[in-house]
């Protein structure tokens, strides 16, 4: 089954991840299914519970991604009472009336057909790696969309490429090197020397994590692209299969998010001590992340870098902060404005205020002593209108109006670490010099300069320009040997 991750297509798959999107950062991931497998009682199949209503796998099913699905009323008709076997019948009965059992009728008996809610909606979206991290279960620290994406910048990772992640932990990085180093299905094409298939080969200490991992991998339809082996790359390594006689994965960008990093370095060298194969790729260089959230951590690790060559070291720390634009209004002009404040925004707008308040409370009191002399209040609160004055009328639009503010995000979702960057080059023998040697040869670099095309003129101009400068350089020693030459020859005749 294609992984909605990679190519989720048009329409939402039975049996296949999707996200159902809330608000902003409330998205809940659930697997598409009609039936109801863990059997809670609905009669409509499969029903995920929101706040914003109960929605049934069946309206999600099929639908455009995108779309916007409404709430529906459920049935609870056997909810809670799952545990309870059937109501034994007589044989006699059974075969009298000629039905089936109890347990036929639950097998045969299809969704019960949704009824819309008064209220409530969602989006259904199709997953991506920046989604997911948002919305999966937290069962360690998460590495972020401002850091993975980073590093998968640095590492190089690229269509066909091959990625080491020691210490998966909640899968986050994993979807997104998986993302990046796609290159087709294995069971689309055989991988070849002109097209490579990517993947990603992740090791995790925890079995249990582990074991969780590869369920999540299975559901979303990596397998093939994503191995999750359970070991302790301290002491084992990182081949594949056994840690002794396994097969190296030819890896060419690492990741390793571990407590010290320092301790499995040996493993990640040109020809290891242990005399296994190497876990890198012999014929290009290798990129390598470490992931540490203590300077101790990268200062020993670093140090150990630069003892077994890896080249290039240095160390970056990310700071992603989502800053927030929006145009902030003040003035009383701006009443009824959703977000404006009503308050003076100008000293000559707060003394007009207070002139107009002025004036209208002396009205009101001559107002009130008219009353009482017989005049019409009407009258008077007409003149008093009038003699309001008429704020004057912005021509500007309404979106370029109020003072540009920003502010930064309140809450920051990253994990504060130090990335440490280095790079290994590939393994140069003298097989592969003398190689290079015979196809470029140095003694034909003349021939070469010779079979060269037409020269352009500014390169023309440029040598023409050498030229006179030496010709004037020239004339100029030749001036200051004159004097020289002359002294000589007097000298001589004398």
């Amino acid at each position: 089954m294609p992984s909605p991750f990679l190519t989720p297509g048009a329409v939402s798959q039975a049996d296949g991840l999707a996200l159902l999107h809330l608000r902003r950062d409330d998205t809940v991931p659930t697997i598409l299914r009609a039936q109801d497998d863990e059997n809670l009682g609905y009669k409509e199949g499969k029903v995920t519970n929101t706040r914003f209503g109960s929605y049934p796998h069946s309206t999600l099913i099929g639908k455009p991604w995108g779309s916007q699905i409404a709430a529906s009323k459920v049935d609870t008709g056997s909810r809670g009472r799952k545990g309870k076997a059937p109501a034994k019948r007589k044989a006699e009965d059974l075969e009298a009336s000629g039905t089936t059992t109890g347990a036929d009728e639950a097998d045969n008996s299809s969704p019960k057909q949704p009824i819309a809610a008064g209220s409530g909606f969602l989006h259904l979206i199709y997953p991506t790696p920046e989604s997911w991290t948002l919305s999966l279960p937290h069962r360690t620290q998460v590495v972020y969309t401002p850091d993975y994406s980073y590093i998968l910048h640095r590492l190089r990772a690229r269509a066909g490429g091959t990625v080491i992640e020691a210490g998966a932990g909640s899968g986050s990085f994993t979807h997104a090197a998986v993302r990046a180093v796609f290159n087709g299905y294995p069971d689309e094409t055989s991988a070849t020397k002109r097209r490579r298939l990517g993947k990603v080969c992740s090791f995790e200490f925890h079995e249990q994590r582990s074991e969780r991992m590869k369920e999540e991998i299975t559901q979303h339809g990596l397998e093939g692209l994503v191995q999750v082996t359970h070991r302790d790359v301290y002491e084992d390594g990182f081949l594949l299969g056994d840690p002794k006689t396994g097969q190296s994965p030819k890896a060419n960008a690492i990741f390793l998010d571990l407590p010290a990093p320092w301790l499995a370095l040996k493993h990640l060298v040109r020809k290891p001590a242990s005399g296994v194969e190497s876990p890198l790729d012999p014929s290009s260089t290798v990129y390598l992340c470490t992931f540490s959230p203590c300077l101790e951590q990268a200062a020993r690790t670093i140090k150990l870098m630069r003892q077994l060559g890896w080249l290039n070291i240095s160390m970056v720390e990310v700071n992603h902060n989502l800053i927030n634009v929006k145009r902030d209004r003040i003035g009383l002009d701006a009443e009824g404005v959703r977000g404006a404040t009503v308050h003076p925004g100008t000293v000559d707008e707060a003394i007009n205020k207070l002139v107009t308040d002025s004036n209208r409370a002396r009205e009101l009191r001559d107002s009130q002593n008219d009353a009482t002399d017989g005049v019409s209040i009407e009258s008077t609160a007409g003149k008093a209108k009038a003699r309001e004055p008429i704020a004057p009328q912005s021509i500007a639009p309404a979106y370029d109006l109020g003072r540009l503010v920003h502010r930064t995000e309140p809450e920051i979702k990253q994990h504060t670490s130090y990335l440490v960057f280095a790079l290994l080059p590939r393994d140069w023998s003298e097989e592969d010099e003398q190689r290079c040697r015979e196809k470029w040869p140095s003694d034909k670099l003349d021939e070469t300069f010779e079979k060269a095309g037409p020269k352009s003129r500014k390169q023309m101009k440029r040598e023409f320009q050498a030229q006179r400068v030496r010709e004037k350089q020239d004339e100029r020693e030749k001036q200051e040997k004159e004097p020289e030459t002359q002294e000589v020859m007097e000298k001589s005749e004398a």
